[in-house]
């Protein structure tokens, strides 16, 4: 019997005022090695604190690695239709301006 899992993608905004976007299957615990600073590398650690702005659930993990790649490309204005729940935005976001 195949298990069944939960993965996240999750947006969070960083006191720079920039998105970090990431997959996990346990956003608690990810959260909070972001917040606490635990891989100095890492993108977030000098943009602390960070706020989890935005999450969805995933119960294949191809699939919200798939997702979180496509957020990543996106524009911040993108990211933040997103965030906001503004959905109906989002393909006019996605079109190139031509001048």
């Amino acid at each position: 019997m195949k298990r069944h899992h939960c993965y996240f993608v999750y947006i969070l905004r960083c006191n720079d005022d920039t998105y970090y976007t990431g997959v996990t299957n346990n956003i608690e615990r990810r959260f909070a090695e972001h917040q606490s600073g635990e891989d100095i590398n890492s993108y977030t650690y000098k943009r602390r604190p960070i706020y989890l702005v935005f999450y969805s659930t995933f119960s294949d993990i191809d699939i919200a690695i798939e997702k979180e790649k496509q957020i990543k490309r996106w524009s911040k204005k993108k990211k933040e239709a997103l965030i906001d729940g503004d959905f109906d935005s989002l393909p006019n976001l996605s079109k190139k301006k031509f001048n």
